[in-house]
């Protein structure tokens, strides 16, 4: 093929009983599983669009249809391409167009029966929001020559456009692919016609595409695929290169053009495009040479189909490929005495040589999911056996290297890096119990008891909740546990668990661990025979590292709340400042195109969450760990395109703006540009440290902001945005098909997003709402770089600890309403994927961190806020430089 079929799109052809006879047979038989193999089939060999025909004289067409849609829906590595519902039948194309998800396409309405009959079928495909292929086919029958095509496909789109309003671009035409080389002269020119046709299609229906049944081309010829292989391919040479676009084509079976050999390549070249008086004797006289020439194309990948089954298996776990799991995953259970024993043996010895690999740097979490995928659809397929030998013989379960329950506390609803650490351990066996987000302590304790697990895992990325993780390691103290007690999270460390942690569980153990490759080590270690051993040598680590941050916060000097704030960042504000926004008050974007978002999306955290280090695009180039990055890039690449085309989230924005001045450390916000009605009062915390030079600061936000005796006209901004409007559904949907790989990309995927949006609002912010650097053009790097004039900060972040600010931004942005985003009690946003922060525009406005602060300003800030000392040091306990309770002299 030639660079043009980079566009061509791959309609698969075996989901279609007129078209396949194993496909008819299995849906005949309900043998639905074995169907979705063929889908699988498929898609792997590069079928694009699926094609799904039931039309079948015994069959319930319509029945067949949903049944197979929705259980084809539930199979993420299927589901990921669209569905073409093809039927003669109305009502078996409006079954499909219910229960199909994404846009599909309708194959197909045409004008056989008239206008009235199109235009209703039209109409009612438009309401769907699906796209359409129309047949070129009307009240006098099929189209056969290039007039007719040309006139009845001229005639339908000017129905479809001019009168019905149907986008263009939705339109899918179909000429009719005929067979040639039949022995009938008539016959000959279909190929060219087709061609000729496409061509016209192309330069005089604008935005039209063009689609055709390829096999019917070589119907003649059924029997040898060879053959039949290489007219389809020299067909769609010649029909892509005149603007074909689409085709039912079986994918896996397509030689590319170049590779014909060319005896065969020029016998089908004369057939297809007419070319001489005796091309079909020639072809007919060669075709027993090439009878099943295109047949070994796959041999050498399949070599290890020949392996014993216990290798096979490995070899299927080791490189994530799911094609033939059940099959094998059958052979074992025949050879095995129990199906259990398929799980304890060469299922969990290839496990185990994947744990190997991962612990020796050779595989990497991207890859390890996809085998945990694999081994999750091995015994989904086994499982219906061993629950029968249970109930039969009362057998035992399976066994494993320890049951691990896991949370995500109370008040936070991240668990990407949590999800991740459950397959990374269930790959090496352990049982994961998987409690989801949001999980009070009483909740976390019972289910352990009532469970009977060997360890807790608990996990956080908000500030808060660290201090619910003491909570829970105090409540298991209370109530008698002595479990391990697993700590992870991207606030947590092993400092703040040795410190805060470990104290409040003296009966147990809680154990830091830094991420996903070192759960299982740690679980292994806490758990395994050497766990005494492992416990003492904890607690002496734990008690140097409590002792080491004792005496390090004893030495750091810090400078009080006064002489802090004498040596505040000093702007001129005798110099013009950015002028006014665009409009005060707040402003909404629902349902904000998603491709807008994807080029602000900065790929670097996405590969470190997969913990692959590095920087995008460089890592690619990494020896170690660039293969893992490519697959893994492509793998994402393939799903956004999915999340873009079919809209599997939704995202939502809200910003807004106020006049502002600030107050000592507040900044005020005022109703209007007159400045007479406070609305709001943001609260900042100021630097601390000492500084061994005068060169920096002592920083708070409010700085950037003009004071009120300056009496200047200055504002501050606000923004909540989301891309996790319908993620959950999308994560549990893969759940459901035991895919965490894809739960998990698609989480992460999510998270950029709505990291994207931010950035992409705060460009608008800059060059639109605001307009204050409107003349800017950043590349995306620059972006990333954040080489731009103003910040985003964030509340719960670096220059504002205290999370409870969000309140106060999402009572004046009314957040919940405009975009669906909730708090949680801990101020965790909810959808997970989701940002929110202020904007300040002065030029000397930059990101830094506040750092530890003293008991004089912790009382300061309680005050300022109208809190109760203790609320404050439960809010900034993070930050405090001091023990809560040694405050009470400063106030």
């Amino acid at each position: 093929m030639t660079a043009s079929t980079a566009t061509f799109i791959n309609v698969g052809e075996r989901t279609n009983v007129t078209g396949s006879a194993r496909f008819r047979k299995l849906i005949t038989a309900g043998d639905y599983a074995a169907a979705l193999e063929v889908a699988r089939e498929q898609v792997e060999n590069g079928a694009q669009i699926l094609d799904v025909n039931m039309d079948e004289g015994l069959l319930d067409s319509e029945r067949a249809m949903t049944t197979f849609l929705n259980l084809l829906a539930a199979e993420p590595d299927i589901a990921r391409v669209p569905v073409m519902i093809d039927s003669s039948k109305w009502s078996v194309i409006e079954a499909g167009l219910r229960c199909v998800q994404g846009k599909p396409i309708v194959n197909s309405i045409s004008l056989k029966e008239g206008e009235p009959a199109f235009r209703e079928q039209a109409k009612k495909v438009r309401r769907y929001g699906a796209a359409v292929v129309v047949m070129a086919f009307d009240e006098a029958g099929q189209a056969d020559t290039f007039a007719r095509k040309t006139s009845i496909c001229a005639r339908a789109y000017r129905i479809l456009v001019e009168e019905i309003g149907f986008p263009p671009e939705d339109i899918v035409f179909d000429p009719n692919v005929f067979a040639v080389a039949t022995g009938i002269e008539e016959h000959d020119n279909y190929g060219v016609d087709f061609i000729e046709a496409t061509r016209w299609i192309r330069q005089n229906l604008p935005h039209a595409h063009v689609s055709g049944g390829v096999s019917n081309l070589s119907f003649s010829f059924r029997g040898n695929e060879g053959v039949r292989a290489a007219m389809h391919s020299v067909f769609l040479y010649h029909a892509i290169a005149a603007g074909m676009d689409m085709g039912i084509v079986n994918a896996g079976a397509l030689p590319v053009y170049d590779e014909i050999e060319p005896e065969l390549r020029e016998l089908c070249e004369d057939v297809v495009l007419n070319r001489r008086r005796d091309a079909t004797e020639r072809l007919l006289e060669a075709a027993e040479r090439y009878k099943g020439g295109a047949a070994q194309k796959k041999e050498a990948d399949l070599a290890w189909r020949d392996w014993p089954v216990e290798k096979r298996l490995e070899h299927a776990l080791v490189h994530g490929m799911t094609e033939f799991i059940e099959a094998d995953t059958e052979e074992a259970r025949q050879k095995a005495e129990r199906p259990l024993h398929v799980i304890e043996g060469p299922l969990m010895a290839g496990m185990n040589v994947v744990g190997d690999l991962f612990g020796a740097g050779k595989m990497f979490l991207p890859q390890v999911v996809k085998s945990a995928r694999v081994m999750k659809q091995a015994v989904a397929y086994l499982m219906p056996f061993m629950e029968e030998e249970k109930r039969l013989s009362g057998g035992e379960g399976t066994s494993s290297a320890g049951k691990i329950l896991l949370a995500t506390v109370k008040g936070d609803v991240h668990d990407i890096g949590k999800n991740i650490v459950g397959v990374v351990l269930q790959c090496n066996n352990f049982e994961v119990i998987d409690l989801g987000v949001m999980v009070p302590a009483q909740k976390i304790l019972d289910t352990a008891r009532a469970e009977k697990v060997d360890a807790i895992g608990l996990s956080g990325l908000i500030t808060p909740s660290l201090d619910e993780m003491c909570h829970v390691a105090a409540e298991m103290e209370r109530e008698g546990l002595d479990l391990p007690l697993l700590i992870g999270g991207a606030t947590t460390s092993k400092v703040h668990t040795a410190v805060k942690i470990h104290p409040n569980y003296a009966r147990g153990q809680a154990v830091y661990v830094t991420d996903a490759s070192r759960a299982v080590g740690v679980a292994s270690s806490m758990l395994g025979r050497e766990r005494a051993g492992y416990v003492v040598s904890l607690r002496e680590e734990y008690a140097k590292i409590a002792a080491a941050h004792a005496r390090a916060q004893e030495t750091k000097r810090r400078i009080t709340l006064a002489e802090a704030r004498a040596d505040r960042l000093a702007i001129d504000w005798s110099q013009p400042i950015p002028s006014a926004p665009g409009f005060l008050g707040t402003r909404v974007f629902r349902d904000y195109p998603i491709a807008e978002l994807v080029p602000y999306i900065d790929w670097t955290p996405f590969f470190a969450t997969w913990e692959i280090k590095g920087t995008y695009p460089l890592l690619f180039e990494d020896e170690t760990v660039g293969a893992a990055a490519r697959a893994l890039f492509a793998d994402a690449q393939a799903m956004l395109g999915k999340m873009v085309e079919e809209k599997w989230v939704t995202a939502n924005a809200v910003i807004g703006f106020w006049p502002a001045n600030a107050l000592g450390d507040d900044i005020v916000l005022y109703a209007d540009a007159a400045r007479r009605d406070e609305i709001a009062r943001l609260h900042t915390l100021r630097q601390q440290i000492a500084r061994s030079t005068d060169r920096r600061r002592h920083v708070a936000l409010a700085d950037f902001v003009a004071p009120v005796e300056t009496r200047l006209a200055d504002h501050v901004g606000g923004f909540a945005v989301t891309a996790g409007i319908g993620e959950e559904a999308i994560a549990e949907r893969f759940a459901r098909a035991n895919d965490d790989y894809s739960k998990i990309l698609s989480q992460a995927l999510a998270d950029r997003l709505a990291e994207a949006f931010a950035e992409r609002m705060h460009e608008r912010v800059r060059r639109e709402f605001w307009g204050y650097a409107s003349g800017e053009r950043l590349s995306s790097a620059e972006l990333i770089r954040e080489a731009y004039q103003g910040i985003r900060p964030a509340p719960g972040y670096p220059a504002q600890p205290d999370h409870t600010e969000k309140g106060t931004l999402f009572r004046l942005l009314d957040a919940e309403a405009a975009t669906g985003i909730r708090l949680t009690e801990s101020y965790a946003m909810w959808p997970g994927s989701s940002v929110s922060g202020l904007y300040f525009a002065h030029p000397e406005s930059h990101y830094f961190g506040v750092g530890r602060i003293e008991a004089d300003q912790a009382a300061d800030y309680a005050a300022r806020k109208g809190w109760p000392l203790a609320e404050a040091e439960r809010w900034l306990a993070p930050v405090l430089n001091y023990d809560p309770g040694r405050a009470e002299a400063a106030e």
